[in-house]
Protein backbone atom coordinates (compact mmCIF):
# COMPACT_ATOMS: atom_id res chain seq x y z
CA UNK A 1 0.00 0.00 0.00
CA UNK A 2 1.13 3.55 -0.60
CA UNK A 3 3.51 4.97 2.02
CA UNK A 4 1.76 7.50 4.26
CA UNK A 5 4.74 9.87 4.33
CA UNK A 6 4.75 10.14 0.55
CA UNK A 7 1.00 10.55 0.32
CA UNK A 8 0.72 13.47 2.78
CA UNK A 9 1.40 15.79 -0.16
CA UNK A 10 -2.15 15.10 -1.34
CA UNK A 11 -4.67 17.72 -0.25
CA UNK A 12 -8.35 17.22 0.45
CA UNK A 13 -9.78 13.95 -0.93
CA UNK A 14 -13.43 13.50 -1.88
CA UNK A 15 -14.93 10.00 -1.79
CA UNK A 16 -18.27 9.39 -3.48
CA UNK A 17 -19.97 6.07 -2.77
CA UNK A 18 -18.63 6.12 0.79
CA UNK A 19 -21.62 4.14 2.10
CA UNK A 20 -20.78 1.26 -0.23
CA UNK A 21 -18.56 -1.75 0.29
CA UNK A 22 -15.34 -0.46 -1.31
CA UNK A 23 -16.00 3.18 -0.47
CA UNK A 24 -16.42 2.50 3.22
CA UNK A 25 -13.17 0.55 3.37
CA UNK A 26 -11.36 3.21 1.37
CA UNK A 27 -12.46 6.00 3.72
CA UNK A 28 -11.18 4.05 6.73
CA UNK A 29 -7.86 3.39 4.96
CA UNK A 30 -7.37 7.04 4.00
CA UNK A 31 -8.16 8.13 7.55
CA UNK A 32 -5.64 5.65 8.91
CA UNK A 33 -2.99 7.07 6.58
CA UNK A 34 -3.60 10.60 7.85
CA UNK A 35 -5.38 12.09 4.82
CA UNK A 36 -7.97 14.85 4.90
CA UNK A 37 -11.17 13.22 3.68
CA UNK A 38 -14.57 14.48 2.65
CA UNK A 39 -17.40 12.04 1.90
CA UNK A 40 -20.25 12.76 -0.48
CA UNK A 41 -23.56 11.30 0.70
CA UNK A 42 -27.22 11.72 -0.12
CA UNK A 43 -27.97 11.04 3.54
CA UNK A 44 -25.10 12.43 5.62
CA UNK A 45 -26.64 11.00 8.80
CA UNK A 46 -25.87 7.50 7.49
CA UNK A 47 -22.14 8.26 7.63
CA UNK A 48 -21.73 10.33 10.80
CA UNK A 49 -21.11 7.30 13.02
CA UNK A 50 -18.95 5.50 10.45
CA UNK A 51 -16.17 8.01 9.85
CA UNK A 52 -13.52 9.70 11.97
CA UNK A 53 -14.35 12.93 13.75
CA UNK A 54 -12.03 14.86 11.43
CA UNK A 55 -13.65 13.53 8.26
CA UNK A 56 -16.14 15.86 6.59
CA UNK A 57 -19.48 14.60 5.33
CA UNK A 58 -20.99 16.70 2.54
CA UNK A 59 -24.62 16.39 1.51
CA UNK A 60 -24.81 15.83 -2.22
CA UNK A 61 -26.16 13.64 -4.99
CA UNK A 62 -24.36 12.84 -8.24
CA UNK A 63 -27.70 13.26 -10.02
CA UNK A 64 -28.03 16.81 -8.66
CA UNK A 65 -25.30 19.00 -10.27
CA UNK A 66 -25.92 21.96 -7.94
CA UNK A 67 -25.22 19.84 -4.84
CA UNK A 68 -21.77 18.91 -6.19
CA UNK A 69 -20.48 22.49 -6.32
CA UNK A 70 -19.87 22.96 -2.56
CA UNK A 71 -18.78 19.32 -2.18
CA UNK A 72 -15.97 19.80 -4.75
CA UNK A 73 -14.64 23.03 -3.23
CA UNK A 74 -10.97 22.69 -2.26
CA UNK A 75 -10.73 19.05 -3.38
CA UNK A 76 -7.52 17.82 -5.00
CA UNK A 77 -8.42 14.19 -5.80
CA UNK A 78 -11.93 12.78 -6.14
CA UNK A 79 -12.86 9.08 -6.07
CA UNK A 80 -15.83 8.00 -8.14
CA UNK A 81 -17.15 4.75 -6.64
CA UNK A 82 -20.79 5.06 -7.65
CA UNK A 83 -22.60 2.32 -9.56
CA UNK A 84 -26.09 0.91 -9.93
CA UNK A 85 -25.87 -2.82 -9.18
CA UNK A 86 -29.06 -2.68 -7.13
CA UNK A 87 -31.17 -0.46 -9.33
CA UNK A 88 -33.78 -1.57 -11.84
CA UNK A 89 -34.99 -0.25 -15.16
CA UNK A 90 -32.91 2.06 -17.35
CA UNK A 91 -30.02 2.43 -14.92
CA UNK A 92 -27.61 3.15 -17.80
CA UNK A 93 -29.13 6.60 -18.32
CA UNK A 94 -28.77 7.44 -14.63
CA UNK A 95 -25.15 6.24 -14.73
CA UNK A 96 -24.43 8.49 -17.71
CA UNK A 97 -25.94 11.57 -16.10
CA UNK A 98 -24.21 10.93 -12.77
CA UNK A 99 -20.76 10.49 -14.34
CA UNK A 100 -21.13 13.60 -16.48
CA UNK A 101 -22.30 15.71 -13.54
CA UNK A 102 -19.44 14.51 -11.36
CA UNK A 103 -16.69 15.03 -13.95
CA UNK A 104 -17.92 18.49 -14.96
CA UNK A 105 -18.19 19.63 -11.35
CA UNK A 106 -14.69 18.33 -10.63
CA UNK A 107 -13.24 20.10 -13.67
CA UNK A 108 -14.97 23.38 -12.79
CA UNK A 109 -13.67 23.18 -9.20
CA UNK A 110 -10.09 22.54 -10.33
CA UNK A 111 -9.90 18.99 -8.98
CA UNK A 112 -6.55 17.63 -10.16
CA UNK A 113 -7.52 13.99 -10.63
CA UNK A 114 -10.49 11.62 -10.62
CA UNK A 115 -9.94 7.98 -9.63
CA UNK A 116 -12.64 5.62 -10.86
CA UNK A 117 -13.25 1.93 -10.14
CA UNK A 118 -14.93 0.04 -12.99
CA UNK A 119 -15.20 -3.59 -14.02
CA UNK A 120 -13.03 -5.92 -16.07
CA UNK A 121 -14.28 -7.26 -19.37
CA UNK A 122 -13.40 -7.14 -23.05
CA UNK A 123 -15.20 -4.04 -24.29
CA UNK A 124 -15.08 -5.42 -27.85
CA UNK A 125 -17.20 -8.40 -26.75
CA UNK A 126 -20.95 -8.50 -26.10
CA UNK A 127 -20.88 -7.47 -22.44
CA UNK A 128 -23.72 -7.48 -19.95
CA UNK A 129 -25.58 -4.16 -19.55
CA UNK A 130 -23.96 -3.71 -16.14
CA UNK A 131 -20.38 -4.12 -17.38
CA UNK A 132 -21.10 -2.12 -20.51
CA UNK A 133 -22.35 0.74 -18.36
CA UNK A 134 -19.25 0.59 -16.13
CA UNK A 135 -17.04 1.00 -19.20
CA UNK A 136 -19.21 3.80 -20.54
CA UNK A 137 -18.94 5.67 -17.23
CA UNK A 138 -15.16 5.61 -17.57
CA UNK A 139 -15.38 7.09 -21.07
CA UNK A 140 -17.73 9.84 -19.87
CA UNK A 141 -15.43 10.77 -17.00
CA UNK A 142 -12.46 10.99 -19.36
CA UNK A 143 -14.42 13.08 -21.86
CA UNK A 144 -15.32 15.66 -19.20
CA UNK A 145 -12.18 15.83 -17.04
CA UNK A 146 -8.54 16.16 -18.14
CA UNK A 147 -7.07 13.58 -15.75
CA UNK A 148 -8.81 10.34 -14.83
CA UNK A 149 -7.30 7.08 -13.57
CA UNK A 150 -9.64 4.18 -14.23
CA UNK A 151 -9.16 0.79 -12.61
CA UNK A 152 -11.01 -2.21 -14.00
CA UNK A 153 -11.27 -5.00 -11.44
CA UNK A 154 -12.57 -8.54 -11.46
CA UNK A 155 -14.34 -10.29 -8.56
CA UNK A 156 -13.50 -8.76 -5.18
CA UNK A 157 -12.68 -11.22 -2.39
CA UNK A 158 -13.24 -9.82 1.08
CA UNK A 159 -15.53 -10.19 4.05
CA UNK A 160 -18.85 -8.60 3.12
CA UNK A 161 -18.25 -8.32 -0.64
CA UNK A 162 -21.08 -9.29 -2.98
CA UNK A 163 -19.22 -12.20 -4.59
CA UNK A 164 -17.78 -13.51 -1.34
CA UNK A 165 -21.19 -13.41 0.36
CA UNK A 166 -22.64 -15.42 -2.51
CA UNK A 167 -19.87 -18.00 -2.39
CA UNK A 168 -20.09 -18.34 1.37
CA UNK A 169 -23.88 -18.77 1.39
CA UNK A 170 -23.80 -21.40 -1.35
CA UNK A 171 -20.99 -23.45 0.16
CA UNK A 172 -22.25 -23.24 3.75
CA UNK A 173 -25.89 -24.02 2.99
CA UNK A 174 -25.92 -26.35 -0.01
CA UNK A 175 -24.00 -29.66 0.30
CA UNK A 176 -24.98 -30.75 -3.23
CA UNK A 177 -24.87 -27.89 -5.71
CA UNK A 178 -26.36 -27.82 -9.18
CA UNK A 179 -23.85 -25.81 -11.17
CA UNK A 180 -24.64 -23.98 -14.44
CA UNK A 181 -22.02 -23.17 -17.07
CA UNK A 182 -21.17 -19.72 -15.72
CA UNK A 183 -19.34 -21.20 -12.72
CA UNK A 184 -16.52 -22.27 -15.08
CA UNK A 185 -15.95 -18.87 -16.74
CA UNK A 186 -12.41 -17.60 -15.96
CA UNK A 187 -11.97 -14.63 -13.65
CA UNK A 188 -9.08 -13.04 -11.79
CA UNK A 189 -10.39 -12.30 -8.28
CA UNK A 190 -8.61 -9.60 -6.32
CA UNK A 191 -8.37 -9.30 -2.53
CA UNK A 192 -10.02 -6.18 -1.13
CA UNK A 193 -6.68 -5.30 0.52
CA UNK A 194 -4.93 -5.23 -2.88
CA UNK A 195 -7.77 -3.26 -4.47
CA UNK A 196 -7.46 -0.64 -1.74
CA UNK A 197 -3.71 -0.60 -2.30
CA UNK A 198 -4.23 0.37 -5.93
CA UNK A 199 -6.82 3.02 -5.08
CA UNK A 200 -4.56 4.67 -2.49
CA UNK A 201 -1.49 4.47 -4.73
CA UNK A 202 -3.44 6.32 -7.44
CA UNK A 203 -3.37 9.47 -5.30
CA UNK A 204 0.26 10.23 -6.02
CA UNK A 205 1.33 8.01 -8.90
CA UNK A 206 3.37 10.04 -11.36
CA UNK A 207 3.55 9.91 -15.12
CA UNK A 208 -0.14 10.66 -15.60
CA UNK A 209 0.01 14.44 -16.06
CA UNK A 210 -3.06 15.33 -18.05
CA UNK A 211 -3.63 11.79 -19.29
CA UNK A 212 -6.37 9.31 -18.45
CA UNK A 213 -4.97 5.77 -18.33
CA UNK A 214 -7.03 2.61 -17.85
CA UNK A 215 -5.47 -0.08 -15.64
CA UNK A 216 -6.68 -3.67 -15.46
CA UNK A 217 -6.18 -5.17 -12.02
CA UNK A 218 -6.70 -8.65 -10.63
CA UNK A 219 -5.27 -11.22 -8.26
CA UNK A 220 -2.33 -13.53 -8.84
CA UNK A 221 -4.38 -16.36 -10.38
CA UNK A 222 -6.98 -16.99 -13.04
CA UNK A 223 -9.72 -19.14 -11.54
CA UNK A 224 -13.44 -19.79 -11.93
CA UNK A 225 -16.30 -19.39 -9.45
CA UNK A 226 -16.28 -23.16 -9.05
CA UNK A 227 -12.63 -23.04 -7.97
CA UNK A 228 -13.38 -20.19 -5.56
CA UNK A 229 -16.12 -22.29 -3.98
CA UNK A 230 -13.84 -25.31 -3.73
CA UNK A 231 -11.16 -23.22 -2.01
CA UNK A 232 -13.68 -21.77 0.42
CA UNK A 233 -14.97 -25.27 1.21
CA UNK A 234 -11.40 -26.53 1.71
CA UNK A 235 -10.56 -23.80 4.20
CA UNK A 236 -13.82 -24.33 6.07
CA UNK A 237 -13.36 -28.11 6.15
CA UNK A 238 -16.57 -28.76 4.19
CA UNK A 239 -17.18 -31.49 1.63
CA UNK A 240 -19.34 -30.32 -1.25
CA UNK A 241 -20.58 -32.06 -4.39
CA UNK A 242 -20.93 -30.00 -7.57
CA UNK A 243 -23.15 -31.31 -10.35
CA UNK A 244 -22.92 -29.64 -13.75
CA UNK A 245 -26.11 -29.00 -15.71
CA UNK A 246 -26.10 -28.01 -19.40
CA UNK A 247 -28.94 -25.49 -19.18
CA UNK A 248 -29.71 -23.08 -16.34
CA UNK A 249 -30.58 -19.62 -17.60
CA UNK A 250 -29.40 -16.47 -15.79
CA UNK A 251 -33.00 -15.81 -14.79
CA UNK A 252 -33.42 -19.24 -13.18
CA UNK A 253 -29.94 -19.01 -11.65
CA UNK A 254 -30.79 -15.66 -10.05
CA UNK A 255 -33.99 -17.07 -8.55
CA UNK A 256 -31.99 -20.02 -7.22
CA UNK A 257 -29.50 -17.62 -5.64
CA UNK A 258 -32.37 -15.72 -4.06
CA UNK A 259 -33.54 -18.93 -2.38
CA UNK A 260 -30.25 -19.89 -0.75
CA UNK A 261 -28.16 -16.71 -0.46
CA UNK A 262 -28.62 -13.13 0.86
CA UNK A 263 -28.73 -11.95 -2.78
CA UNK A 264 -32.17 -11.16 -4.14
CA UNK A 265 -33.07 -12.00 -7.71
CA UNK A 266 -32.44 -8.60 -9.31
CA UNK A 267 -28.92 -8.27 -7.89
CA UNK A 268 -28.20 -11.95 -8.56
CA UNK A 269 -29.26 -11.58 -12.18
CA UNK A 270 -26.89 -8.64 -12.73
CA UNK A 271 -24.05 -10.46 -11.02
CA UNK A 272 -24.56 -13.57 -13.16
CA UNK A 273 -24.88 -11.50 -16.32
CA UNK A 274 -21.47 -10.02 -15.52
CA UNK A 275 -19.63 -13.17 -14.53
CA UNK A 276 -20.80 -15.04 -17.61
CA UNK A 277 -18.07 -13.07 -19.38
CA UNK A 278 -14.35 -13.67 -18.73
CA UNK A 279 -12.92 -11.02 -16.42
CA UNK A 280 -9.17 -11.52 -16.68
CA UNK A 281 -6.27 -9.10 -16.92
CA UNK A 282 -4.89 -8.83 -20.45
CA UNK A 283 -2.72 -5.73 -19.94
CA UNK A 284 -0.19 -5.87 -17.08
CA UNK A 285 0.55 -2.13 -17.07
CA UNK A 286 -0.80 -1.80 -13.51
CA UNK A 287 1.84 -4.15 -12.10
CA UNK A 288 4.60 -2.13 -13.77
CA UNK A 289 3.28 1.31 -12.76
CA UNK A 290 2.18 0.62 -9.18
CA UNK A 291 4.53 -2.16 -8.12
CA UNK A 292 1.79 -4.01 -6.20
CA UNK A 293 2.07 -7.80 -6.08
CA UNK A 294 -1.48 -9.08 -5.62
CA UNK A 295 -2.31 -12.00 -3.36
CA UNK A 296 -3.45 -15.38 -4.62
CA UNK A 297 -6.91 -16.86 -4.07
CA UNK A 298 -5.91 -19.00 -1.08
CA UNK A 299 -4.51 -16.05 0.87
CA UNK A 300 -7.41 -13.75 -0.09
CA UNK A 301 -10.01 -16.24 1.19
CA UNK A 302 -8.00 -16.89 4.36
CA UNK A 303 -7.80 -13.16 5.14
CA UNK A 304 -11.54 -12.70 4.56
CA UNK A 305 -12.42 -15.57 6.89
CA UNK A 306 -9.96 -14.40 9.54
CA UNK A 307 -11.33 -10.84 9.49
CA UNK A 308 -14.85 -12.10 10.05
CA UNK A 309 -13.74 -14.16 13.04
CA UNK A 310 -11.55 -11.50 14.65
CA UNK A 311 -13.07 -8.10 13.78
CA UNK A 312 -16.39 -8.84 12.12
CA UNK A 313 -17.49 -7.42 8.77
CA UNK A 314 -16.39 -3.79 8.42
CA UNK A 315 -18.55 -2.99 5.38
CA UNK A 316 -21.00 -5.03 3.32
CA UNK A 317 -22.28 -4.81 -0.23
CA UNK A 318 -25.80 -4.16 1.10
CA UNK A 319 -24.66 -1.08 3.08
CA UNK A 320 -25.13 1.12 0.00
CA UNK A 321 -28.55 2.71 -0.31
CA UNK A 322 -28.68 1.58 -3.95
CA UNK A 323 -28.53 -2.08 -2.88
CA UNK A 324 -32.26 -2.04 -2.22
CA UNK A 325 -33.19 0.25 -5.12
CA UNK A 326 -35.35 2.41 -2.86
CA UNK A 327 -35.98 5.55 -4.83
CA UNK A 328 -37.51 8.82 -3.79
CA UNK A 329 -41.16 9.02 -4.82
CA UNK A 330 -41.93 10.90 -7.99
CA UNK A 331 -42.79 14.55 -7.41
CA UNK A 332 -46.35 13.99 -8.56
CA UNK A 333 -46.93 11.04 -6.20
CA UNK A 334 -50.07 11.71 -4.14
CA UNK A 335 -49.84 10.28 -0.64
CA UNK A 336 -53.03 9.74 1.33
CA UNK A 337 -53.36 10.74 4.95
CA UNK A 338 -50.76 8.97 7.07
CA UNK A 339 -51.86 5.75 8.77
CA UNK A 340 -50.46 4.80 12.19
CA UNK A 341 -50.73 1.60 14.20
CA UNK A 342 -49.43 2.42 17.68
CA UNK A 343 -49.34 0.65 21.01
CA UNK A 344 -47.48 0.79 24.32
CA UNK A 345 -46.62 -1.35 27.33
CA UNK A 346 -45.09 -0.67 30.77
CA UNK A 347 -42.16 -2.70 32.12
CA UNK A 348 -40.68 -2.53 35.60
CA UNK A 349 -37.11 -1.82 34.50
CA UNK A 350 -35.18 1.33 33.65
CA UNK A 351 -34.89 2.47 30.00
CA UNK A 352 -31.48 0.89 29.33
CA UNK A 353 -32.77 -2.58 30.25
CA UNK A 354 -36.09 -2.05 28.46
CA UNK A 355 -34.37 -0.88 25.29
CA UNK A 356 -31.83 -3.75 25.10
CA UNK A 357 -34.13 -6.18 23.22
CA UNK A 358 -35.00 -3.43 20.74
CA UNK A 359 -31.33 -2.79 20.08
CA UNK A 360 -30.85 -6.48 19.18
CA UNK A 361 -33.92 -6.85 16.96
CA UNK A 362 -33.65 -8.50 13.54
CA UNK A 363 -30.90 -10.66 12.07
CA UNK A 364 -30.20 -13.82 14.07
CA UNK A 365 -32.31 -12.53 16.98
CA UNK A 366 -35.41 -12.33 14.83
CA UNK A 367 -38.47 -10.17 15.40
CA UNK A 368 -39.60 -11.70 18.72
CA UNK A 369 -42.98 -12.86 17.46
CA UNK A 370 -44.30 -14.81 14.44
CA UNK A 371 -40.93 -14.98 12.69
CA UNK A 372 -42.51 -17.31 10.13
CA UNK A 373 -44.82 -14.47 9.05
CA UNK A 374 -41.84 -12.14 8.68
CA UNK A 375 -40.14 -14.81 6.56
CA UNK A 376 -43.26 -15.17 4.43
CA UNK A 377 -43.36 -11.40 3.93
CA UNK A 378 -39.71 -11.56 2.89
CA UNK A 379 -40.37 -14.27 0.30
CA UNK A 380 -43.24 -12.26 -1.15
CA UNK A 381 -40.95 -9.26 -1.39
CA UNK A 382 -38.32 -11.34 -3.19
CA UNK A 383 -40.89 -12.46 -5.73
CA UNK A 384 -41.59 -8.85 -6.73
CA UNK A 385 -37.89 -7.91 -6.92
CA UNK A 386 -37.37 -6.58 -3.39
CA UNK A 387 -34.62 -7.23 -0.87
CA UNK A 388 -36.58 -9.66 1.28
CA UNK A 389 -35.44 -10.58 4.80
CA UNK A 390 -32.08 -12.10 3.87
CA UNK A 391 -29.67 -9.23 4.56
CA UNK A 392 -29.52 -9.64 8.34
CA UNK A 393 -27.70 -6.97 10.33
CA UNK A 394 -24.00 -6.03 10.50
CA UNK A 395 -23.57 -6.51 14.26
CA UNK A 396 -25.73 -8.50 16.71
CA UNK A 397 -25.44 -5.90 19.49
CA UNK A 398 -24.59 -2.54 17.97
CA UNK A 399 -26.69 -0.36 15.67
CA UNK A 400 -25.74 2.68 13.60
CA UNK A 401 -27.75 4.99 11.39
CA UNK A 402 -27.63 3.56 7.86
CA UNK A 403 -27.31 -0.10 8.92
CA UNK A 404 -29.41 -2.64 7.04
CA UNK A 405 -31.76 -4.63 9.24
CA UNK A 406 -33.31 -7.43 7.16
CA UNK A 407 -35.85 -5.59 4.97
CA UNK A 408 -35.39 -2.33 6.91
CA UNK A 409 -32.68 0.32 7.26
CA UNK A 410 -31.88 2.30 10.42
CA UNK A 411 -32.98 5.89 9.85
CA UNK A 412 -32.56 7.20 13.40
CA UNK A 413 -31.02 5.71 16.52
CA UNK A 414 -30.75 7.17 20.02
CA UNK A 415 -29.23 4.66 22.47
CA UNK A 416 -31.64 3.48 25.17
CA UNK A 417 -34.34 5.79 23.80
CA UNK A 418 -35.41 5.50 20.14
CA UNK A 419 -35.03 3.35 17.02
CA UNK A 420 -36.62 4.37 13.71
CA UNK A 421 -36.53 1.92 10.79
CA UNK A 422 -37.48 2.76 7.21
CA UNK A 423 -38.83 0.00 4.99
CA UNK A 424 -36.83 -1.14 1.95
CA UNK A 425 -39.38 -3.69 0.82
CA UNK A 426 -41.61 -3.18 -2.21
CA UNK A 427 -44.63 -1.19 -1.02
CA UNK A 428 -47.33 1.05 -2.54
CA UNK A 429 -46.16 3.88 -0.28
CA UNK A 430 -43.59 4.69 2.42
CA UNK A 431 -43.34 2.82 5.72
CA UNK A 432 -41.51 3.14 9.03
CA UNK A 433 -41.34 1.12 12.24
CA UNK A 434 -40.53 3.11 15.37
CA UNK A 435 -39.70 2.09 18.94
CA UNK A 436 -39.37 4.51 21.83
CA UNK A 437 -38.59 4.00 25.52
CA UNK A 438 -39.40 6.62 28.16
CA UNK A 439 -38.72 6.58 31.89
CA UNK A 440 -41.77 6.23 34.13
CA UNK A 441 -40.49 6.52 37.68
CA UNK A 442 -38.42 3.40 38.32
CA UNK A 443 -40.05 1.70 35.33
CA UNK A 444 -40.28 2.38 31.58
CA UNK A 445 -42.91 2.79 28.89
CA UNK A 446 -42.23 0.99 25.59
CA UNK A 447 -43.95 2.57 22.59
CA UNK A 448 -44.17 1.03 19.15
CA UNK A 449 -45.54 2.63 15.98
CA UNK A 450 -46.01 1.25 12.47
CA UNK A 451 -46.32 4.26 10.16
CA UNK A 452 -47.47 4.18 6.54
CA UNK A 453 -47.93 6.86 3.89
CA UNK A 454 -50.18 5.17 1.30
CA UNK A 455 -49.59 6.09 -2.34
CA UNK A 456 -52.99 6.34 -3.99
CA UNK A 457 -55.78 3.80 -3.85
CA UNK A 458 -53.33 0.87 -4.04
CA UNK A 459 -51.63 2.11 -0.89
CA UNK A 460 -54.90 2.40 1.00
CA UNK A 461 -55.96 -1.08 -0.11
CA UNK A 462 -52.62 -2.49 1.06
CA UNK A 463 -52.91 -0.83 4.48
CA UNK A 464 -56.39 -2.16 5.22
CA UNK A 465 -55.45 -5.60 3.86
CA UNK A 466 -52.56 -5.99 6.30
CA UNK A 467 -54.22 -4.23 9.25
CA UNK A 468 -55.58 -7.48 10.77
CA UNK A 469 -52.06 -8.93 10.66
CA UNK A 470 -50.68 -5.80 12.31
CA UNK A 471 -53.05 -6.29 15.21
CA UNK A 472 -51.62 -9.76 15.76
CA UNK A 473 -47.97 -9.37 14.80
CA UNK A 474 -47.14 -5.98 16.28
CA UNK A 475 -49.04 -6.59 19.51
CA UNK A 476 -47.28 -9.94 19.90
CA UNK A 477 -43.93 -8.36 19.10
CA UNK A 478 -44.30 -5.66 21.75
CA UNK A 479 -45.33 -8.19 24.41
CA UNK A 480 -42.35 -10.37 23.55
CA UNK A 481 -39.95 -7.42 23.65
CA UNK A 482 -41.29 -6.50 27.09
CA UNK A 483 -40.77 -10.08 28.28
CA UNK A 484 -37.22 -10.03 26.89
CA UNK A 485 -36.33 -6.96 28.98
CA UNK A 486 -34.19 -7.87 31.96
CA UNK A 487 -32.91 -6.04 34.99
CA UNK A 488 -29.11 -5.76 34.44
CA UNK A 489 -28.56 -6.88 38.04
CA UNK A 490 -30.83 -9.94 37.76
CA UNK A 491 -30.70 -11.76 34.41
CA UNK A 492 -33.07 -14.45 35.63
CA UNK A 493 -35.98 -12.10 36.29
CA UNK A 494 -38.49 -11.08 33.66
CA UNK A 495 -40.12 -7.68 33.67
CA UNK A 496 -43.64 -7.36 34.95
CA UNK A 497 -46.12 -6.63 32.24
CA UNK A 498 -48.97 -4.14 32.22
CA UNK A 499 -51.73 -4.61 29.64
CA UNK A 500 -50.92 -3.49 26.13
CA UNK A 501 -52.70 -0.29 25.16
CA UNK A 502 -53.21 0.19 21.43
CA UNK A 503 -54.72 2.75 19.13
CA UNK A 504 -55.03 3.03 15.38
CA UNK A 505 -55.91 6.00 13.26
CA UNK A 506 -54.60 8.78 11.12
CA UNK A 507 -52.10 11.52 11.75
CA UNK A 508 -50.68 14.54 10.00
CA UNK A 509 -48.32 13.87 7.13
CA UNK A 510 -45.34 15.50 8.80
CA UNK A 511 -42.81 12.94 9.96
CA UNK A 512 -42.47 12.45 13.71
Amino acid sequence: MADSRASRRTGLILVSGATGYVGGRLVATLERLGHRVRCLARRPQNLRDRVARETEVACGDVLDPASLVPAMSGVEVAYYLVHSMGSRGAFEEADRAAAENFARAAAAAGVRRIVYLGGLGDEHAALSPHLRSRHEVGRILRANHPEVIEFRASIVIGSGSLSFEMVRALVERVPIMVMPRWVDVPAQPIAIEDLLGYLVAALDVGGVGGQSPVYEIGGAERVSYAEIMREYARQRGLRRVMIRVPVLTPGLSSLWLGLVTPLYARVGRKLIDSIRHPTVVRDDAASRVFGIRPRGLREAVAIALRQEEVRGVATRWSDALSSADVRAPARDTRFRRRRVDARSVRVSFPPAAAFAPIRRIGGATGWYFADWLWSLRGWLDLLVGGAGMRRGRPDPERLRVGDTLDCWRVEAFEPDRRLLLTAEMRLPGRAWLEFEVAADGDASILRQRAIFDPAGIAGLAYWYLVLPLHRVVFAGMLRAIARAARDPSDHATSGSLAPVRSWRGTASRSRT
